[in-house]
């Protein structure tokens, strides 16, 4: 057998440790750069990096992989050019420059046609008032960089809020306020391009949250037709073509009464698409190691309804979860603290009523609330 190809994943997190348990069968090896030795990654490969994210660690980690990638958009974008210098990158430094900066993204969307939400930079609470005036209430005032899980952000209700809102975030300039977007329900769609520019889609998921945080995703999203499934291919293609993407690419929704409004995307394998191990023909991990290795992609096909729910802050008993019917266990080897993710469960069935059901008996057995599931 040939030398395994290296792959390094900026970052040792949950989705480059899942990277890794999809590559390994492929004959891929995995080394990863990350500040702490005890990552969810640590077992599966080499762990680069200190404290200080030092050039000299950043140049060991170039020398330890053939080729590069990252689980996390919330990095430098210097030390994705310092690889990409040296060595490939995939996905490369336009689609992070994109992801990591709301400004960029929204002007993106803007660009290519794609509805979203009305927008303005705000750099001062004068911009602020400014944009009530133009945009109208409510807003959501967001960082332009950083912030996940409902960090960064603001919804301003009223003009009363409007000090509150700068002394909150106006540390952090610019800032974005959008336009508050009226929906039905959240969706994100995932797609994997190759390096040849062969793009598939996976069916789209219906993503519920929970006081910030993703609670459970159900696939495919109930209720879709089939022109909605295919607006939300063409606007994620467009993207992917736009910034010659390769790897996996999540695109999140809003469903509204005119039609779909993108929201974010994020560069990367994604919270959502973990259903997709189960789930799906070939999952979104594999898919995102197999396009960074060269690969031919894999099929994205999902033959009958799944569901993902996440473990937030506390473990759930191993053997409670196992005696469900079709649930799939994935604990990422996290210490329990309040709001972390600690794993996820995967559930199938034959149907969405069925699915539904599994989903209220795996909510049952969990030691933190979830949101109801889908329909309710």
């Amino acid at each position: 057998m040939s030398k395994p190809l290296r792959i390094g994943v900026l970052g040792g997190g949950q989705l480059g440790r899942m990277m890794a348990l999809a590559g390994y069968p492929l004959n891929l090896a995995f080394s990863f750069y990350e500040s702490s030795s005890n990552c969810p990654s640590a077992a599966l490969g080499e762990i680069h990096g200190d404290a200080e994210n030092s050039t000299a660690t950043l140049d060991a980690f170039i020398e330890s992989a053939d080729v590069f990638t990252y689980e996390f958009e919330n990095i430098p974008a210097a030390w994705v050019e310092r690889i990409a210098a040296k060595k490939p990158v995939y996905p490369g430094v336009k689609s992070l420059s994109v992801s990591q900066n709301r400004l960029n993204e929204k002007q993106l969307f803007a660009s290519l046609k794609i509805p979203s939400a009305r927008f303005a930079e705000i750099n001062s609470e004068a911009d602020l008032k400014s944009a009530v005036a133009t945009l109208g209430l409510p807003l959501v005032i967001k960082t332009v960089t950083m912030g996940y899980d409902g960090k960064g952000q603001f919804l301003l209700k009223e003009d009363s809020q409007i000090a509150e809102a700068w002394a909150q975030l106006g540390q952090q300039t610019p800032l974005i306020a959008e336009e508050f977007v009226h929906f039905k329900r959240e969706l994100s769609i995932i797609a994997v391009r190759d390096r040849e520019g062969h793009t598939l889609c996976y069916p789209l998921t219906e993503n519920v949250h929970h006081r910030g945080i993703l609670s459970h995703s159900v696939s495919p999203a109930p209720h879709v037709d089939t022109d909605t499934q295919l607006a939300a291919e063409r606007h994620i293609a467009a993207i992917l073509r736009e910034l010659d993407h390769v790897g996996v690419m999540t695109l999140e929704l809003f469903d509204t009464r005119h039609g779909l409004v993108a929201n974010e995307t994020a560069p990367r394998v994604h919270n959502s698409g973990h259903w997709t191990i189960e789930g799906a023909h070939c999952s979104q991990f594999e898919n995102h190691v197999r396009a960074v290795a060269g690969l031919p992609i894999g099929s994205t096909v999902c033959e009958k309804p799944v569901a993902m729910i996440n473990i937030i802050g506390q473990h759930p008993a191993t053997v409670d979860v196992l005696r469900q019917t079709d649930a799939h266990l994935h604990l990422y080897g996290k210490s329990e603290r309040e709001g972390r993710k600690l794993g996820h469960i995967t559930v199938t069935a034959n149907n969405h009523h069925e699915l539904e059901t599994r989903l209220r008996k795996l909510a049952e057995i969990l030691p933190n609330p979830m949101a109801l599931p889908v329909g309710k």
